[in-house]
């Protein structure tokens, strides 16, 4: 695991975020793009393998559109919840139906354990002391929940090709981790087991535009900007042919654990509350 050291204040205590509510997460571009129906696509595959119903904490949530599409997709099944640093962001995702868990995550205290599943949707990268949401996570899960948890992948095509001009190698991103070291992250929380690990996304079209730019941060306008092309490039029935190229690369790429994100779904010991969330077949 690499990771930053020493850390920006702003990055250790969500400042940094907060400050970029309105111009970057409830910019008309990320919007569009975050509640499309095509954006959660993979995230929502992969839960439903894992979590068929039950109350659902994102940590991280935004403006709630990973929560709101799975509720959307499959109405009665799931009780949705989130919670986030950004305060414009979750006022939104609230003023949509997602109820709201505000103040600092470490200190949240239901008085038992209440969720059926714990999303971590890229942000454990983003966080100074990881283990300890990891560990909040799985006191905060029923016996048998599932925690999901996806990063960017240091491993990655993208970063084979690109190093440190890759516009995700970035100062907010405070760890970084390989499908190695995400999995002994995994495995450092005692109470979870570890029933998944996986590579998933693609986005050749980063890899050629950061070819061609300096190295540097890339303003939040153009990767909302770029995000919204993509998503209406997946949107788009005509393409369907390059799609299922697109398609069968990524495949390729998550089965030698060379995709953009890497992912971990683990799972709280103890008997499985119910039919809610439990081991896939």
């Amino acid at each position: 695991m690499v990771y930053a050291d020493p850390i920006r204040q702003e990055f250790a205590s969500g400042l940094f975020y907060d400050q970029r509510g309105e111009s970057f997460y409830l910019s008309p571009d990320k919007l569009q793009s975050d509640h499309a129906a095509v954006r959660f696509e993979r995230e929502i595959r992969l839960f439903r393998a894992h979590c068929q119903a039950g109350a659902v904490l994102d940590v991280g949530c935004s403006t709630g559109a990973f929560l709101l599409s799975l509720q959307r997709q499959y109405p009665g099944d799931y009780s949705v919840f989130g919670t986030d640093v950004v305060a414009a962001a979750m006022e939104y995702a609230q003023q949509r139906g997602v109820q709201i868990i505000r103040g600092d995550f470490l200190d949240f205290s239901p008085g038992e354990a209440a969720f059926d599943a714990v999303t971590f949707w890229a942000v454990i990268e983003h966080l100074a002391e990881p283990k300890k949401f990891l560990h909040k996570a799985a006191s905060l899960l029923k016996p048998g929940g599932i925690c999901f948890v996806l990063v960017p992948n240091l491993r990655s095509l993208a970063v084979r090709i690109l190093g440190s001009r890759y516009r995700y190698i970035m100062p907010d991103h405070l760890n970084y981790f390989t499908p190695a070291t995400l999995k002994a992250f995994g495995a450092s929380c005692a109470p979870f087991e570890l029933i998944k690990l996986g590579s998933t996304h693609f986005n050749p079209i980063v890899i050629l535009k950061d070819l061609r730019s300096k190295a540097g941060r890339v303003p939040d306008a153009d990767r909302a900007q770029l995000l919204k092309k993509t998503t209406t490039w997946k949107q788009n029935r005509l393409l369907w042919p390059i799609k299922l190229l697109y398609s069968a690369a990524e495949r390729f790429l998550g089965s030698l654990y060379l995709a953009d994100n890497v992912v971990i779904v683990l799972q709280k010991r103890g008997p499985a509350g119910g039919d809610d969330c439990a081991h896939e077949p």
